[in-house]
């Protein structure tokens, strides 16, 4: 993580005071800095507790030399308080006024190229069905992850394992043979992937019909479950699926053809993409070969004619990972594909899988068997695990149906911005086009921005309504700061200019501070970000800065300062605000209007 220079200058004064008061040395990771609390005087607090025995002085005593001697060592500290054990600094109003200057000049949230290259891995859908609520949450936690590794330093591959082959697409393929009468997306008005969806769902409906018809028949509904005559054909579509049987892989190609259109145009419209996809179509014969290695090393052992790894030593079971007859589980195929990756991209440092909780225990097996068979980078694999997201009608199934699609949910998004922006009708002289283009704009930026604020491991709970807000904690709250303050800027025309040590004379107000403050905070909350692989981070204090700018723009006029240098500065630090809201926006993969 990148050193706050602030930070470090008043760390190196803290070193200096306690040779030469004290004859001591600083221990090393003890000295804890950290933003002062509102309701005290200051910018930054030492908790002096763990030096007491060190230095054989009381709290406020050794508190109060503390400050006196960081004065003297450091101008940038003007004054101090102390609060039993609790050391404030004041930080000098210039210093301040140089965070909106550099804001102003540089990319504050740009950093040079690190040279290490990441892997994301998101989205992965299967191509039996449409995406849906679930699907978004990963699509744009990875995207953002993405972007946040890329502002940091990092070179990006994005990457999805498209989930095309198995008995589930079978099931889709079977039904349109029965029943679809060679419907097609022209024919029907629909997207491919929809219509491949509704044929998921028949057939989910055709093998429940068929179960209760050989229960009423006297079979167990266990009986009746293995033995649907549906349920039979589709396993034995599979097979021929295998075997490369011509006209099962004719309407394979056909049908997941229709899918992907349909996935590409959700893809384009929600603004992401990737740089390399996998099907699994092509990476389920992989791994093979590195497991039989593994044996050959005594990695793994045979029982029963099948190939096993024992993972009690750290705590997990024994994982079957090539069956009697030969064929591969999903374990045995995700070992291989990681390890094409890594033979794909030389130099990759990290790989990242941003998959689900419920695959947690998938992927603690994945990590340790591939330690056991000694690549290094294994210690660089990541499951980036999340929390599923729920409605207030409950959980989402795709067999009956009941999943919340997401080009329908982006449609509700957008309308219910399109009916706020004409209720509040502040766009009578906007062309119609881009009137479309920015209520597409706002509804997206509420999705992604409800989907983002929330700590990815969190369950949560996904609310359209309010996820629209103009005033809460949302995406177009935001949108709608960085808006504000772009009309601000074009009223006021091009003005004066103001210095750095004119700030010392002005006294901020603390309205200013407090934004100045999380601009300065802005660069370690990114790292913390990239760090953490969590977007929240970067989304909650994008909200409080626009926040805590709504706050200064309410109280202090800006337009109306008499002093042009002030002014200018003002100006400056609504600028400062805006550039750093688009690029943490940019972050989170959304777009923030010059007008709303």
């Amino acid at each position: 993580m990148t050193k706050d220079p602030l930070l470090g200058r008043i760390e190196a004064a803290v070193d200096r005071a306690f040779r030469q008061r004290y004859s001591k040395e600083l221990p090393p990771r003890q000295l804890a800095l950290q933003a002062t609390r509102p309701e005290f005087e200051g910018d930054v607090t030492i908790n002096v507790f763990p030096f007491i025995k060190l230095v054989g002085r009381g709290p406020e005593a050794l508190a109060t030399e503390l400050g006196e001697d960081i004065m003297r060592e450091e101008p940038l500290v003007v004054r101090f308080n102390v609060i039993k054990g609790f050391l404030n600094l004041v930080i000098a109003d210039g210093h301040w006024a140089g965070v909106v200057k550099q804001a102003c000049a540089h990319d504050i949230l740009k950093f040079p190229p690190t040279g290490r290259k990441v892997m994301v891995e998101y989205a992965s859908p299967n191509t039996n069905k449409p995406l849906h609520l679930g699907h978004l949450r990963n699509i744009f936690l990875g995207w953002s992850v993405s972007r946040i590794l890329e502002a940091v330093g990092h070179e990006v591959v994005k990457v999805q394992v498209i989930n095309d082959r198995g008995i589930h697409i079978c099931k889709s393929m079977l039904a349109w043979l029965k029943f679809g009468h060679g419907e097609t997306p022209q024919q029907s008005g629909m997207k491919g992937d929809k219509l491949v969806g509704k044929y998921y769902v028949e057939f989910d409906k055709a093998y429940k019909a068929e179960i209760d018809t050989l229960v009423a028949a006297g079979k167990t509904k266990e009986e009746a479950e293995r033995s649907a005559p549906i349920l039979l054909e589709a396993q034995e579509m599979l097979r021929r699926w295998e075997a490369g049987d011509p006209e099962v892989r004719a309407l394979w190609e056909r049908m997941n053809g229709w899918v992907y259109e349909g996935f590409n145009a959700t893809y384009a419209r929600a603004g992401v993409g990737f740089d390399r996809n996998y099907y699994e179509s092509e990476t389920y014969v992989l791994g093979k070969a590195d497991v039989l290695a593994g044996l050959e090393k005594g990695v793994f052992y045979e029982k029963d004619g099948a190939i096993w790894v024992d993972n009690t030593a750290e705590g997990l079971d024994e994982k079957v990972l090539l069956r009697r007859d030969g064929t591969s589980v999903y374990m045995t195929q995700d070992i291989g594909t990681a390890i094409k990756r890594f033979e794909e991209y030389p130099g990759l440092g990290k790989l990242i899988y941003t998959v689900g909780n419920e695959q947690d225990y998938h992927f603690k097996v994945l990590f340790i068997i591939l330690r056991k068979l000694g690549f290094p980078w294994a210690d660089e694999l990541f499951h980036l695990s999340y929390g599923m997201v729920d409605l207030p009608s409950g959980k989402m199934k795709s067999r009956e149906g009941t999943v919340v699609d997401a080009d329908d949910l982006i449609d509700e998004v957008v309308a219910e911005a399109r009916r706020l922006g004409e209720q509040l009708s502040k766009l009578e002289d906007v062309p119609p086009l881009e009137k479309d283009r920015l209520f597409e704009m706002i509804g997206l930026a509420a999705l992604k921005y409800f989907l983002l604020k929330v700590d990815p491991r969190k369950r949560m709970l996904f609310d359209p309504a309010a996820s629209i807000d103009l005033q809460g904690h949302t995406g177009p709250f935001i949108q709608y700061t960085h808006a504000r303050i772009k009309s601000l800027l074009r009223k006021a025309g091009e003005g004066s200019s103001w210095a750095q040590d004119q700030a010392d004379t002005w006294a901020l107000l603390p309205e200013e501070r407090t934004v100045i403050k999380l601009l300065h905070h802005f660069p370690a909350v990114l790292h913390e970000a990239a760090g953490r692989l969590d977007p929240s981070a970067m989304a909650n204090h994008t909200y409080e800065l626009v926040k805590a700018y709504n706050a200064f723009y309410q109280a202090v006029p800006v337009l109306k300062e008499a002093d042009a240098a002030r002014r200018a500065f003002r100006l400056d630090l609504s600028r400062a605000v805006a550039r750093v809201t688009a690029k943490a926006m940019w972050c989170l993969g959304i777009e923030v209007p010059d007008r709303m």
